[in-house]
C-alpha cells in the first residue's frame, strides 16, 4: 500500500516557517499526492506552505504566549480523530519534540526519533543513524493510526515547487486542563553576527587542537571574513570555551554548508555525523592519522596556529 497523505508540523519564526520546515514540506510532497501543513501563531503562511508542497494548511492560530506543546498536539488530535495520514512529520526542535510526545500520548502511537531518511517502500520506511553515524537502520510503523516521526535538520533539501497558497482550514484547540497554563514569559534572543550556524555558505569549527580557549577568536575572524558562521565540537563546549549553540555534531547541529573548515578537530564519528554532509571538507590538524581527514576533500597537516593566521591575513589581503 503505498502512501496517500502525509501531514507536516511547519514552526513559524520570525514571520516565517523555519527551513527545516520547509524541508520537511520539499520531501514529503514527493512521497504522497496530498501534504497539508499545521501551524500556528499570528500570520499568514499559506503562500509559502504552497509553495513548498502542501495543498492545506492547518492553522490553529495565536497562541497568546502559551507553550506549543500542549495546544499543538491537542488541535493535532482532533484532526487526526476527524481523519488521519498516513504520518505525522515533525521538526526535530525543542518545540518539535514537545508536540511529537505529547501527540504520542494522546494518540497512544509511538514516535520514530533521530530520522535523516524517508522512503515510501509500500508504506512509509525511514531511516536513522546509529552507532555515532557508523551505520544505518531501517523503521517502519505496525498497526493503526498515522505514525508520528521526528526529523533531522539537513536531511532534505528546501526546494520550492511554485505550488499555489495552502488552502487554509481552522483547527480548534479544544479544553487543555492543566497541561495549558504553562506560559511564556519572557523571551531573550541571542546576540550573534552574521548567518545562523545551520543556514550558513560557510562554517568554520574549532575543537580541542585550539589549545585553550582564547584561541576560538581565529575561528570567528576566519568565519566572519568568509561571511560565515563559526561552531566547535563538544569537547570545547563541554570545556566551557563556547555556548552550546555553536556546537555541531550528533548531539549539536546538524549543518551542509558548501564549505566546511575544521580547525583542530580530530573527527570523532559523534561530530562528523553533523558536518559530513558539507559539500567541500577542509580539515587543520598536526596529527596526519587524524580521523577527520577521511572525509576531507582537502587536509592541511600543520599547527593551527600558524595556518588560521595565515589563512586570515590571506582574507584580509584579498578584501582590501
Amino acid at each position: 500500500m503505498t502512501l496517500n497523505a502525509l501531514w507536516v508540523v511547519v514552526e513559524p519564526a520570525n514571520g516565517s516557517l523555519t527551513t527545516t520546515s520547509l524541508e520537511l514540506l520539499s520531501h514529503a510532497r514527493t512521497l504522497a499526492p496530498s501534504v497539508a501543513a499545521v501551524t500556528w501563531g499570528p500570520g499568514d503562511h499559506a503562500a509559502q506552505a504552497g509553495e513548498y508542497g502542501a495543498s492545506t494548511l492547518y492553522a490553529i492560530g495565536d497562541l497568546a504566549g502559551a507553550l506549543p506543546g500542549a495546544p499543538v498536539a491537542a488541535a493535532l488530535a482532533a484532526l487526526v480523530a476527524a481523519g488521519a495520514p498516513d504520518a505525522i512529520l515533525i521538526p526535530n526542535s525543542y518545540d518539535g519534540r514537545d508536540i511529537a510526545g505529547r501527540l504520542s500520548a494522546r494518540l497512544d502511537r509511538p514516535v520514530l526519533t533521530n530520522v535523516t531518511g524517508l522512503l515510501d517502500e509500500g508504506g512509509l520506511v525511514s531511516e536513522h543513524p546509529i552507532f555515532g553515524g557508523t551505520q544505518v537502520v531501517r523503521a517502519h510503523f505496525t498497526g493503526e493510526g498515522p505514525g508520528i516521526v521526528v526529523v533531522r535538520a539537513k536531511s532534505f533539501a528546501a526546494e520550492p515547487s511554485g505550488g499555489a497558497p495552502a488552502a487554509v482550514t481552522a483547527a480548534p484547540v479544544g479544553a487543555l486542563g492543566a497541561t495549558g497554563t504553562a506560559m511564556i514569559t519572557a523571551t531573550h534572543i541571542e546576540e550573534r553576527q552574521g548567518p545562523k550556524l545551520e543556514e550558513a555558505p560557510v562554517v568554520v569549527s574549532g575543537g580541542r587542537g585550539l589549545g585553550e580557549s582564547g584561541e576560538y577568536a581565529l575561528v570567528e575572524e576566519a568565519a566572519r571574513l568568509l561571511n560565515g558562521a563559526a561552531g566547535a565540537s563538544r569537547a570545547i563546549v563541554d570545556a566551557g570555551w563556547v555556548p552550546y549553540s555553536h556546537q555541531v555534531g550528533q548531539t549539536g547541529k546538524t549543518v551542509k554548508p558548501t564549505v566546511y573548515i575544521a580547525c583542530g578537530i580530530s573527527g570523532a564519528t559523534q561530530h562528523m555525523v553533523g558536518m559530513k554532509g558539507s559539500k567541500n571538507i577542509v580539515a587543520i590538524n598536526k596529527d596526519p592519522d587524524a580521523p577527520i581527514f577521511q572525509i576531507a576533500d582537502l587536509g592541511i597537516v600543520g599547527d593551527v596556529h600558524k595556518v588560521l593566521p595565515a589563512l586570515i591575513e590571506a582574507l584580509k589581503s584579498r578584501a582590501s
